[in-house]
């Protein structure tokens, strides 16, 4: 993690953030991540692409090879950096915030640092990307789930990938080569999402029921399970499970695993409810339910932590796009950004000073935190 630059330090002003670039495409996004360095904004679209933004030049570059929708993205050091620290190659990268001409597209951007991107899509598939060279092409691809690849995450040390789906299962793999290390079972629904703890001996994966298995990475046991069915529903109706956690991330000091998705269903078929975000305290596992202060009917389909402990949380539904802020330890939500579209990813760039969107109607919405002029304004 970059140092937070000093106004940020005591935390982001919700009310400062502004919308500072739109990046099209055209078809309906699914996904999005920073890369490590926050040089490029990767993107999953419905055409079974993933695009990659260049973030100071404004080039776009495909990546094709899945035959399915994309929605797990992550990223490690390449095998080639011998095997050195995460923590120390990703320091190695090009830090955005030491350079200018942010979305100039007038000149080159400097040389990336290599690193290596992790993608998993609709038909169980795992593909390993170069990530910053001018035309990436997979360098492996494994068949990893039966069925869907619904998330996949990095371990801190970025020496292991873990993936889960709806075969049930969550799985380890060596990063360097794609070796399948360890099987963990014991889900009973569909894998919705995963990740690492911050001290990378922990793995925290959750399922279409709301049930979170804190998982021993030495041992390989689950040692507790977390309760966040109030993402889920069964809809007799419908007779339709609908739930999961749609996005889960950890605060980067640990002490909090946020869950988001769905809840007060009355109607699985349609996705008909409220986004809502299940903050747990990961040392008692204790619950708390963060609602949105505005009424909104959908789905949260992402949750990050700022550095600075702002908790940040974008979903969408009938009423189009929106990001929501926490503050503190109000469970309801402080302030609320209106997205152009449908939110159905968020990613948080590594300095903190911006964060991104993937909108159903094929753009990305890249917000930032510093004052300026809002986006499209005339250039003087």
């Amino acid at each position: 993690m970059f140092p937070l630059p000093k106004r940020l330090q005591t935390g982001p002003v919700p009310t400062a953030a502004r919308l500072e670039r739109e990046l099209k495409y055209g078809r309906p996004l699914i996904g999005c991540r920073f890369d490590p360095a926050g040089r490029f904004l990767f993107v999953s679209a419905e055409d079974n692409s993933i695009q990659r933004f260049d973030m100071l030049t404004g080039h776009r570059t495909a990546l094709n090879g899945h035959e399915s929708w994309v929605r797990g993205m992550a990223f490690v050091a390449p095998a080639a950096a011998g095997g050195e620290r995460w923590e120390t190659w990703q320091r190695r990268q090009t830090n955005l915030q030491a350079l200018t001409g942010f979305g100039a597209a007038v000149l080159p951007g400097p040389t990336p640092a290599p690193f290596v991107l992790v993608s998993g899509d609709y038909h169980g598939q795992l593909i390993w990307w170069p990530g910053e060279v001018p035309q990436p092409k997979p360098l492996r691809a494994i068949s990893a789930h039966q069925g869907w690849v619904r998330a996949v995450a990095a371990s801190p040390d970025g020496q292991t990938i873990a993936s889960c789906g709806n075969d049930n299962l969550v799985k380890l793999w060596n990063a360097a080569d794609g070796t399948l290390l360890q099987v963990l079972e014991g889900h009973s629904s569909h894998v919705y999402n995963l990740m690492f703890h911050p001290d990378g001996t922990r793995l925290a994966s959750c399922d279409l029921k709301g049930q979170v298995k804190d998982w021993n990475l030495k041992t390989g046991a689950c040692e507790r399970e977390l309760d966040a069915k109030v993402l889920w529903k069964y809809d007799a109706g419908f007779r339709a499970d609908i739930g999961g956690a749609r996005a889960l991330a950890f605060s980067p000091n640990g002490a909090s695993l946020l869950c988001a998705g769905i809840t007060n269903v009355t109607n699985a078929f349609a996705g008909v409810g409220n986004p809502a975000v299940v903050l747990f305290d990961w040392k008692d596992g204790k619950p708390k339910l963060l609602k949105t202060k505005e009424a909104f009917q959908g789905t949260g389909w992402g949750v990050v932590v700022h550095p600075a402990g702002l908790i940040i949380a974008a979903g969408g539904g009938g009423g189009g796009g929106r990001v929501w802020f926490w503050k503190g330890d109000d469970p309801v939500s402080v302030h609320t950004l209106n997205v152009p579209a449908n939110a159905r990813d968020l990613t948080m760039a590594p300095d903190g000073e911006r964060f991104a969107v993937a909108g159903a109607n094929g753009s990305a919405y890249v917000y930032t935190f510093t004052p300026g002029p809002p986006a499209g304004s005339p250039k003087k």
